[in-house]
């Protein structure tokens, strides 16, 4: 048992050392760097250790607080979602932090709000799935690291809709589905997306769904700016809508929602 744990950790380190290896500009060295740090590689060791992943592929993307990477599972590929310790910033979480009843009793130290908001984003992602929203399966989330289903299809991500576009004979259906998505998870799920764009939704080429994304910073109804993040979620989607002739009243689709949800009470 010591032996196949020793050959996973020295696995893991290799992995990391050939993205050094084909990554030389500095500035993809000095991210894996950030992301790949002792405390990491030990969580990505117990979650190897446990089955889950076989072996870590490139990355799928980098945001603000955190980078995805393609990992091989026991029988097929999964997603690996690393929130930063070293060198993120509290700058764009602090607004959903602040208010949320699930911090109250969390440390204000770096790596205790990190690690509180992982755990928070597989919740959140379990409570839409529960509502009737796709979004990427959660498997396991242990301390700064989230394993989720790999949205994609062979070692390709589904691109995002800004990426992808639509055809206009489609655009209508799609921007229903997204509008029942957020009243899903606002009636449904007792949640508020809170950066919702064309961003931050994929599209399935294979079906064409529509899947959501990025829930960390998706905040409970109790958070007392989840009427502004929800106001401007539906804002952005209408925004990006217009191109396709499509023209919502945002404010009034914000109220439909609403009741909505006061009916279902």
């Amino acid at each position: 048992m010591k032996k196949e744990v020793t050959k996973k950790v020295q696995r893991i380190d290799t992995q990391v050392d050939e993205m050094r290896i084909r990554r030389k500009d500095s500035n993809a060295l000095k991210v894996i760097e950030n992301v790949f740090d002792d405390a990491t590689l030990k969580t990505l060791y117990t979650i190897s250790n446990k089955g889950i992943i076989k072996a870590l592929g490139g990355s799928i993307s980098t945001g603000k607080e955190a980078n995805v990477f393609l990992a091989e599972g026991e029988d097929k590929n999964l997603a690996i979602k690393i929130y930063r310790i070293s060198s993120s910033t509290f700058n764009s979480m602090e607004e959903y932090i602040l208010g949320d009843p699930r911090f109250r009793n969390v440390r204000h130290s770096k790596r205790d709000i990190i690690f509180a908001w992982t755990k928070k984003e597989h919740r959140n992602l379990e409570r839409a799935i529960e509502a009737g929203v796709r979004v990427p399966v959660p498997i396991i989330s242990e301390r700064n690291v989230l394993v989720m289903e790999f949205m994609g299809e062979g070692d390709r991500p589904y691109p995002q809709l800004k990426e992808a576009g639509l055809e206009k004979e489609n655009s209508r259906a799609a921007f229903d589905t997204i509008v029942k998505y957020i009243e899903l998870l606002y009636t449904k799920a007792n949640l508020v997306h809170g950066d919702l764009s064309e961003y931050n939704i994929l599209i399935d080429t294979r079906t064409q769904e529509l899947i959501f994304i990025d829930m960390g910073q998706s905040v409970t109804l109790e958070h007392p700016r989840s009427r502004e993040f929800m106001q401007r979620d539906i804002e952005n989607i209408v925004r990006y809508f217009k191109k396709y002739g499509i023209d919502e009243d945002p404010e009034k689709l914000y109220s439909t929602i609403r009741e909505i949800k006061d009916k279902a009470q």
